[in-house]
C-alpha cells in the first residue's frame, strides 16, 4: 500500500469526528469563543495535534509498523477530543441560551471533563486498547487519586454544592471575614471575589463551605437591598424632633442616587452621650457596589439639611475655644453680613421698589441656605413658600412634561433668584430645581416679606408687573407670539397676578397703586 492509499485509509478511520469538530467549531459565535478562550485553545491543538498524528500513522502503516496502532490511536484521540470541545461549547453558549437555559460554569466544566473522559475511554476501546488491566487496578489507583487530591476534590465538591442549592452565584456581594466583594466567577477550585479596591480573591470552594458567609443585600422580600446607617451628633441644646424633621425633610421623598423610595429613609435618635444626643440615618442602598459613595453623598444632605436649620454637630464637651474677638471687630462682622445680605436683595429686580429701609428689613430676615451637589432645593408640585437668593454655586432647573420625564429648561448661578412666584401668589412649584455643585444662598420666607406688603399695599401692583412681564417675555419666545399678542398676554397676566398677590396677602382687592 503507497503512503498516499495510506494517508486516505488514515484519515478516512478517523474523519467522523475531526468533520463535527470542525463543523462546531465553525457554528460557535465570536463573542462566544472570546468567553471560553482556554477552550479555544485547546481545540486548536487537539486539531493541529491531529493534523500533525495524521501522517505519522499513514507512514507507519505503509510499513507495517506496529507503533502504527497507537499512533492511529493517539490521532483518533485528537479528534474526537476536539469534537468534544467544540461540540460543548456549541452546546452552552449558542445553542441553550437561545433556549434561555444557562447552567453554572462549574457544571458546564463538571460536563466537559465528563464526556472527555468518557470519549478517551471509548476512543481507546475503539481503537483496539485492551483496558482490563486499568480496570483490574481501578479500585487502587482511585484511592491513591482521592487519597492525593482530596482538597481539589473537596473544592470541586463545594462549588458545585454552591450551586446547585444557590447559596452563592455570579453577582452576589459577600462579606467574608475581614473581606467583602462580589462574586464575579465560581470555578472547580475556587471562588473569585472582586473588592472594591479592584482587587480579585481566589477563595477555595471548601473554604467557603466550611465559614459562615454574608450574602449582602440577600433577604426573604426578594430585594437586592442592604440597609445602611449613618451616625451623627447633635448636643442637648437642640430637641430631638427638631434635629429628625430638619434631616428627614432632606432625604425623604427625594430622588437620591442610590437610595430606595420605599422603603424611605427614617432618622432615629439612638443614644445619649456626655454632651449630645447621638442620631441615625437608616436608608436602603439599591446599588451596594456604590455603598461609600452613596455614603458620602447622604452624608453631605445630612450636614446641609443641619446647617438649613441653623443646627451645628456636637464637639466635645471638654473642647474649649480662645478667640480673640474686640467689640470693634464684631461690629465689623455684622456690617459685613448686612451688607452682603443687602447686596444679594439689590440685584433682584422684584425688589428694586422697596426703599433702603424696606430692604435692610428683609436682610435681617434672610437664612443662609446651603445645599450639596445633587440635592433638590425645590420639587415641582409642592408648596413651599419661600424665595432662594444664589450666592455661590449653580442650578438646574427641570420641568416635568405629561410623560413624567424631567427635562432641563435653564440653569441659574450666582446672582440669579428663584422661587418669586411661590413667594408672592403661594402657589406650588412649577419647576424643580436641583443643585449641580455646592450651592450657598439666602433663602427668604413669606411671613418675613408680609410685614412689608401689609405696610405699602400698593407694591402688589409693582410685584405683580415685574412678574407678568417675566412670565410673558418667557411665554412670548416660546410660543413666537408678536408684539400685539404680547401686549394682550402681559396685561391678562398682570390683572391676575394681582389678584392672586392680592388674595395670598390678605390685602384690600380694590386698593391701587398711588
Amino acid at each position: 500500500m503507497s503512503i498516499w492509499q495510506s494517508l486516505l485509509a488514515e484519515a478516512s478511520d478517523s474523519q467522523l469526528p475531526f468533520v463535527a469538530a470542525w463543523l462546531a467549531a465553525c457554528l460557535i459565535p465570536a463573542r462566544a469563543l472570546a468567553r471560553r478562550p482556554l477552550e479555544a485553545r485547546t481545540t486548536k491543538f487537539f486539531i493541529g495535534l491531529y493534523g500533525a498524528l495524521l501522517p505519522i500513522g499513514a507512514l507507519l502503516r505503509a510499513e507495517g509498523a506496529g507503533a502504527y496502532r497507537s499512533a492511529h490511536a493517539a490521532a483518533l484521540l485528537c479528534a474526537a477530543q476536539a469534537c468534544v470541545l467544540a461540540g460543548c461549547a456549541l452546546l452552552f453558549d449558542a445553542i441553550l441560551p437561545r433556549l434561555r437555559v444557562t447552567l453554572p460554569r462549574i457544571v458546564q466544566d463538571v460536563a466537559v471533563a465528563a464526556l472527555a473522559a468518557l470519549t478517551a475511554l471509548a476512543t481507546a476501546s475503539h481503537a483496539g486498547m485492551n483496558l482490563s488491566g486499568l480496570i483490574a487496578t481501578s479500585a487502587v489507583l482511585t484511592a491513591v487519586i482521592g487519597f492525593s487530591l482530596q482538597d481539589t476534590l473537596g473544592n470541586v465538591m463545594g462549588g458545585l454544592f454552591l450551586q446547585v442549592d444557590n447559596s452563592i452565584s455570579v453577582g452576589d456581594f459577600i462579606k467574608l471575614g475581614e473581606l467583602s466583594g462580589k462574586v464575579v466567577e465560581i470555578r472547580w477550585r475556587y471562588t473569585a471575589v472582586e473588592t472594591s479596591n479592584g482587587d480579585t480573591a481566589i477563595i477555595p470552594n471548601s473554604a467557603l463551605m466550611k465559614t459562615q458567609v454574608l450574602v449582602l443585600g440577600r433577604n426573604a422580600r426578594g430585594r437586592k437591598h442592604q440597609r445602611r446607617q449613618l451616625y451623627f451628633n447633635v448636643d442637648f441644646r437642640r430637641q430631638p424632633n427638631q434635629v429628625i424633621d430638619a434631616v428627614a425633610g432632606a432625604l425623604v421623598g427625594r430622588k437620591i442616587p442610590h437610595v430606595a423610595e420605599e422603603p424611605a429613609p427614617s432618622v432615629i435618635l439612638v443614644d445619649f452621650g456626655d454632651s449630645y444626643a447621638r442620631y441615625c440615618v437608616r436608608y436602603w442602598l439599591t446599588d451596594i457596589a456604590a455603598d461609600l459613595p452613596t455614603d458620602s453623598l447622604v452624608r453631605s444632605f445630612i450636614f446641609s439639611a443641619l446647617k438649613r436649620a441653623g443646627i451645628s454637630l456636637a464637639v466635645p464637651a471638654s473642647a474649649q475655644f480662645v478667640i480673640e474677638n474686640s467689640n470693634e471687630r464684631s461690629a465689623a462682622q455684622l456690617r459685613e453680613e448686612a451688607e452682603a445680605r443687602c447686596a444679594a436683595l439689590k440685584r433682584v429686580d422684584l425688589f428694586g421698589c422697596l426703599s433702603e429701609d424696606e430692604r435692610a428689613q428683609l436682610a435681617d430676615s434672610l437664612h443662609f441656605a446651603p445645599f450639596a451637589r445633587g440635592e433638590v432645593i425645590t420639587r415641582q408640585g409642592t408648596e413651599a413658600h419661600w424665595l432662594y437668593l444664589i450666592t455661590h454655586g449653580s442650578v438646574a432647573v427641570r420641568l416635568a412634561g405629561a410623560d413624567g420625564l424631567e427635562k432641563e429648561i435653564a440653569r441659574l448661578g450666582a446672582g440669579d433668584f428663584f422661587g418669586e412666584m411661590s413667594l408672592l401668589t403661594g402657589k406650588p412649584r412649577s419647576t424643580t430645581v436641583v443643585a449641580l455643585d455646592e450651592v450657598r444662598s439666602f433663602r427668604l420666607g413669606t411671613s418675613s416679606f408680609q410685614d412689608v406688603v401689609a405696610r405699602r399695599p400698593e407694591l402688589a401692583e409693582s410685584f405683580a408687573e415685574i412678574l407678568a412681564r417675566r412670565r410673558s417675555e418667557l411665554v412670548a419666545a416660546r410660543e413666537g407670539l408678536d408684539g400685539e399678542a404680547s401686549a394682550r398676554r402681559l396685561a391678562a397676566d398682570r390683572k391676575d397676578l394681582v389678584s392672586s398677590i392680592r388674595r395670598f396677602f390678605d390685602l384690600p382687592l380694590g386698593v391701587r397703586n398711588g
